[in-house]
Parts: structure tokens; sequence; C-alpha cells
């Protein structure tokens, strides 16, 4: 028996020393100050109550002022987070990047987002496409889909705003922004399937940041069924296009889905192909239908409160219209020469970004600011730490396009497309989508809130209360 217990001993020893030289490292990290509230659900309803009253910013800064300017841990949605802060947290983060950290999603973003296959791989996933998005998002791709943004704006502007005295911004900037994506990402533009992906996909909107708790009736709960029906849609949509595809490649448009198709052909088609294509797709989608449409939303909300601007934005957008011919739609060299009016973008942006931050993962143990990162510590930048703090924005609560003329702001502190090789690969094109709108919403109309005080409220991008309803009168010109 003393013989057993003493084989027992020897064979468990190396176990013993791993843990307990394991143990000792853990024990001489420093890691970030802060709090992670309480079991399970952390600091969530804190933060979501800060959103909810039209202060987000209230939970970072608080935190920054009581633990950190640097680096402080709280525990969100089911995970134990270091949010990085100011410029120098973000720069560190994107220029790290697998170096130190890696791109990481939320198990409820990836539960509500991927194919089931899909959710345990969703870097691998996302690496593998986004090799494919570049080509097609850059200028020189988009610029010959101008003229249909532009078109597209007009028809909406002419169709559902122009016959009313009344018109609720937010859904109809969520309307153009989803339906000019559909077209341009799939030349997508019948109506039918337009509202079979929609409706589903306000759905994943709503419940792609919320308590990863699937009972029904929950926003997390509707938004994976929501995932669900948009991806069988994307799924039937790239059968028949791949179908059409080899019938007759030469018939057929090249927008972004069959630029995948054409990729995943000549890469060697696997299964998971398909999947992977409409994974991508979604993003691009999710990422129209809430992030471009709220910065629009936003747009339109400040150019009411402040009319010099809006005056000044009128001036540029009408030398341009006037330089072209009748009937004659916007095009590259227009976009470039609407500088003021990207200013006023920016501008809204830092006082409401339409992105709070990403997640990154930690691939290894690393220091920051004198404290450890240890190894799979998920870490959060947030655009909370800077775009109204004073130390980058002095009178950070002003509405002053001017701030991003010449040089701008300085390196890192305002961020709205993130940095680094995960900048976003669609920023290119949000920006054109915005501006194109804005030309013809400024040089049509003229408008004020019908509710002077409505209320901004976060969930976690910002969005008017009642969905900015707006007077509207027309430009006489």
């Amino acid at each position: 028996m003393v013989l057993i217990f003493l084989h027992l001993a020897i064979l468990g020893l190396p176990l013993v020393l791993t843990l307990f030289f394991h143990r000792r490292k853990l024990s001489g990290f420093r890691l970030p100050p802060g709090n992670k509230g309480w079991p399970i659900i952390g600091e969530t309803l804190e933060f979501a109550m800060n959103h909810r009253r039209g202060f987000p910013e209230k939970f970072v800064m608080d935190r920054m002022c009581k633990y950190s300017s640097d680096v402080f841990k709280t525990s969100l949605f089911g995970e134990k987070i270091a949010v990085f802060c100011g410029a120098p947290g973000n720069k560190f983060l994107f220029t790290r990047h697998n170096k130190y950290v890696t791109s990481w999603w939320p198990p409820s973003m990836a539960k509500v987002w991927y194919f089931p296959d899909n959710q345990e791989n969703t870097v691998e996933v996302t690496n593998k496409m986004r090799s494919v998005l570049p080509e097609f998002l850059k200028p020189d791709a988009l610029r010959d889909y101008i003229p249909v943004m532009d078109s597209m704006a007009k028809e909406q502007l002419e169709t559902d705003w122009s016959p009313h005295k009344q018109v609720r911004v937010f859904s109809l900037s969520k309307k153009y922004t989803f339906d000019s994506a559909c077209k341009v990402f799939m030349n997508l533009v019948d109506p039918e399937q337009l509202r079979r992906l929609s409706n589903p996909l306000t759905q994943v909107v709503a419940g792609l940041i919320s308590i990863p708790i699937k009972i029904p009736g929950t926003a997390f709960s509707r938004a994976v069924e929501g995932g669900k029906i948009v991806r069988e849609e994307l799924l039937a949509i790239i059968r028949q296009r791949k179908r059409e595809l080899s019938e007759n490649k030469e018939a057929i448009s090249i927008d972004l889905l069959t630029r995948l198709l054409l990729a995943s052909y000549e890469n060697g088609e696997t299964t998971d192909d398909e999947k992977q294509i409409a994974n991508k797709i979604i993003g691009l989608l999710v990422a129209s239908h809430d992030t471009v449409s709220t910065a629009l939303t936003c747009i339109l909300n400040y150019l009411a409160e402040y009319p010099q601007v809006y005056e000044d934005v009128l001036q540029e957008q009408m030398e341009i219209a006037k330089s072209n011919g009748p009937g004659e739609l916007l095009k590259w060299d227009d976009v470039e020469k609407m500088k003021y009016s990207w200013c006023v973008v920016c501008e809204a942006m830092r006082l409401s970004p339409p992105v709070p931050g990403t997640f990154r993962e930690a691939i290894t143990d690393f220091t920051y600011a004198g404290f450890t990162i240890p190894k799979g510590c998920k870490t959060f930048w947030t655009a909370y730490s800077t775009n109204r703090n004073p130390s980058y924005f002095p009178d950070p609560e002003k509405f002053d396009p001017s701030r991003f003329d010449g040089r701008g702001p300085a390196p890192y502190s305002f961020v709205p497309f993130g940095g680094g090789p995960r900048m976003c690969p669609g920023k290119e094109y949000a920006r054109l989508a915005m501006l194109v709108f804005m030309h013809n919403v400024v040089t049509k109309f003229r408008w004020s809130k019908v509710n002077p005080d409505e209320k901004i409220i976060y969930n976690p991008t910002p969005a008017p209360a009642n969905g900015l309803l707006i007077h509207l009168l027309l430009n006489e010109h």
C-alpha cells in the first residue's frame, strides 16, 4: 500500500509543480485595477443603463478616473475584459495585432451572426473572407457605384420623403443604406427579397449586443432566430448566383457576391465556402443597416440643431450640383470636393460614435502601462475614452467641424473605423454612402425637429428615442 501511494505521489509531482509555479506566476501579475461586478452579469446592467440614459461615455470615464486612465478591468456580457483607454491604448491594440492580440467575438455575437459550425473558428472565417474584400472596397472599385448610390438616394427622397410634410429620419435612412448595400454588394433590387432580408436583420441588430440569455421574448433570442432566417435567405441567393455563373458568366454583374464566388472557385471551392460568404455578407449588411444609417441620422440631427453648419454644407453641395448638367449623376470628382461636408460627418461621429469600440483577445502574456494582461484575457478599445475627452478635443461638447480641418485631431484619438490591419474594410464605402445621401437631402430639403428636446439613446449605437421626426420644406434654388 505504501508503494502504491509512493508511485502516485511520484506520478502526480509534475502536475503539482506545474500548478504551483502557475499560481506563483499569476500572483506576481499586476493586473489592471477595476471591478468585475456581480457574478455572471458583471457590470452589464450599469453599462446598459448608462447607454439607455444617453450617457454611454460615463461608464468609461468614471472608471478611468477611479482606477486608471490607461487600462481598467470590468466584466460585460459574461466576459472579463481589460478596457484600453486613450490614444495610446488605441495605438497599442491596433499596432500589436497578431503579436499580442488577435480578433475576438463574444460568443453571444457569434451565435447570432455565424452558422453553428463556424462559431468555434470565427477568427479563421473572418480572416479568410477579409482577404477578398479589400480589392472590391477600394476607391477604384467603388467609384463606379457612386452614380448608383446617387440614383437610389434621389429615388427614395422622391418616393418616401417629398410627398410628406413630416418624416421619421431613422427608419428612412435605414431603408436607403440597406437597399444601397444590397444593390452594391449583391445586385439585389427585388422588393420581396429585400423585405425577407430586412425584417429579420432588424432583429439581429437589436440583439447583437445583449445579455446572452436564450429565453423566448428576449432580444438575444429574437436575434438568434433572425440570424437563422437571414443566413438561410442568403444561402438561397448565393446558390442562385452560382447557377447563373455556371450558365453564363459574362452576363453577371461583377458585384461583391460574384467576386467572392469567383475567388472561391480559384482557391478550390469547399462545402464551407457558401456559409463563409454568407457570414461576410451578413457583416456588411449589419454595418450598412445599423452603423451607416445611425451616422446619417445623427448628421441630420446636428444639421437641424446648427443652422449655420447646414448653410455651409448647403453652399458646398450646391456648388457641386451646379457644376453638373441637368440629370447628371454624381461622380468620384464630385465626392472628392465635399471637404467641409466630410468634416461635419466626422464631428457627428465624434459626438455620437456609430461604433463604440471592438474586442480583441490576448494571445500571450504582455505588459501595458505597468499592468500585466494575461494570455486569454479579452480586451476592448473604446471611442468613449477619447471622443469627448478634453485632453484631445478642447470644449468637447461643442459641435465644431473645424476640428477636422487641416491636420485634424491627434493620431489615434479619433478612430471611427478602427485602425491597423483590422481597420474596417468598408470605410470607403461608408464615406461614399454618407456623402452621397447628404448631397441629395441637403440640396432638396430644409428641415426642423418636431421635438427639439428628443433624447438620444444608445443600444449600443446612438439613435433618437422617437426616430427623429422632422418637418420638411423643399429647398428653393
